[in-house]
């Protein structure tokens, strides 16, 4: 069961389809953690290039799926409500697995250094229990 539908991930971040990539929030702590849901649906729009014949979720918008997790968990405190959280940093990026049309990505992110100015994370994304994308993000205010 949703803790965050769609709805309410959109109250707090300011991505929009096509590029929200976060379907639900299971669970938040703000500030601290945070599990998130992507469904993989085969109309995603990345599928009609990236490959038609053989349909795979781009590692980049795994990982920006991975940051707009941690940015709802960020977003969340009072303190930094209404803001925007932009990239500062990617670091030990690693694909372990392909993601298709049909899975179910469990993204989790737990902040670290949070910072008036920003603060770092680590976050993985899983389908079933197998790590599909594991990374370090920076994270800057603005």
């Amino acid at each position: 069961m949703a803790m965050l539908t769609k709805e309410e991930i959109k109250s707090i971040i300011p991505h929009r389809e096509p590029f929200l990539l976060i379907d639900e929030v299971t669970e938040l702590v703000p500030g601290k953690r945070v599990v998130a849901v992507k469904r993989v649906s085969a109309d995603e729009y990345y599928f009609q290039g990236h490959f038609p014949k053989n349909p795979v979720m781009p590692g980049v918008l795994q990982v920006e799926a991975l940051a707009q997790a941690g940015a709802v968990c960020v977003l969340s405190l009072p303190e930094h409500q209404g803001k925007l959280a932009y990239f500062g940093a990617i670091d030990r990026v690693k694909f372990r697995g392909m993601v298709v049309p049909g899975d179910e990505l469990r993204l989790e992110v737990e902040l670290s250094g949070l910072r008036s100015r920003g603060g770092k994370g680590t976050a993985a994304a899983y389908k079933d229990d197998k790590l599909v994308c594991s990374c370090e993000i920076t994270f800057m205010f603005g």
